[in-house]
């Protein structure tokens, strides 16, 4: 069964940075492609940033420029840099992929932003 794992959220102030991973596991699970999304309070999850099977890289225009995604390979995870971070960017991040057309969550972790 496929798991995925976050981890790296916390408190930053803002114009700080955070990296955020989420680690894949399961038996003969290779972690190609994953999107990130947030849920701040009282508003809807939307999505962040995306990392296609070919390496392409994609950005919500709120995020563009100062978040960066990319895979760790040999770790099986993906990572989110936040760099610059705004006190709006304060929710809890989801990692979320696709396997057998069956979508996995993440458990979420909690990005707070003081400003």
């Amino acid at each position: 069964q496929v798991q995925l794992v976050e981890s790296g959220g916390g408190l930053a102030q803002a114009g700080g940075s955070l990296r955020l991973s989420c680690a894949a596991s399961g038996s003969g699970f290779v972690l190609r492609a994953m999107d990130w999304y947030r849920q701040a309070p009282g508003k809807e999850r939307e999505w962040v940033a995306g990392l296609a099977s070919g390496g392409s890289t994609s950005y919500a225009d709120s995020v563009k420029g100062r978040f960066t995604v990319s895979r760790d390979t040999p770790r099986n995870t993906v990572l989110l840099q936040m760099n610059s971070l705004k006190p709006e960017d304060t929710a809890v991040y989801y990692c979320h992929t696709v396997t057998g057309r069956i979508g996995i969550w993440g458990q979420g972790t909690q990005v707070t932003v003081s400003s």
